[in-house]
């Protein structure tokens, strides 16, 4: 029952000036990695910030941990994760690895059941995703994509010529 609403102002003073030095360091560090690091989420990016998030709590909280060493541990999560984007940028196969591939669910009319299994995907889901785009006929959409960010997109059948935003996703041989 001892020290369970309070211990003594010492803690409570290290942890105010801790967790204001680590927010400094934790901010810092990721205006240095750049945008990528806070942008629109993968798998691998979440992993990363909820490292951090444990990172950051654990400093603020475990009086063995110092500023130093989880200033350090942020340090190398970002550097880890600059160096993993750097490389998925310039090599296809680590871009494979670390973000997967878009998985085409629906295209030209048709669900593609197989597709719609591996990604565990509801027809319902996709029905849903074509309606918040605004399209109201199946026959208006050329595809429905499940992006590696899990958020779909809604692809509509165009008249335009050109290339398809489809190229590269997948589209199966409808032949």
């Amino acid at each position: 029952m001892d020290g369970m609403f309070f211990d003594n102002w010492q803690v409570l003073i290290r942890t105010v000036t801790v967790g204001v030095l680590a927010y400094i360091n934790l901010v810092v560090f990721l205006r240095l990695s750049g945008r990528r690091t806070l942008s629109k989420m993968n798998a691998f990016d979440l992993v990363v910030t909820v490292a951090l998030g444990s990172t950051f709590a654990t400093i603020l909280l475990d009086k063995d941990v110092s500023l130093a060493q989880g200033a350090l541990a942020m340090a190398l999560l970002i550097g880890l994760q600059f160096l993993v984007t750097w490389t998925s940028v310039r090599v296809g196969w680590v871009r494979r690895l670390v973000t997967g591939e878009p998985a085409l669910l629906f295209h030209r009319g048709q669900f593609l059941r197989g597709a719609m299994r591996a990604a565990r995907v509801t027809e319902d889901e996709v029905r849903s995703s074509i309606r918040s785009a605004g399209v109201e006929v199946l026959t208006d959409v050329e595809g429905v994509v499940l992006e590696t960010d899990g958020s779909f997109s809604v692809v509509r059948s165009g008249q335009g010529q050109g290339v398809s935003s489809l190229a590269g996703v997948g589209t199966p041989d409808m032949s």
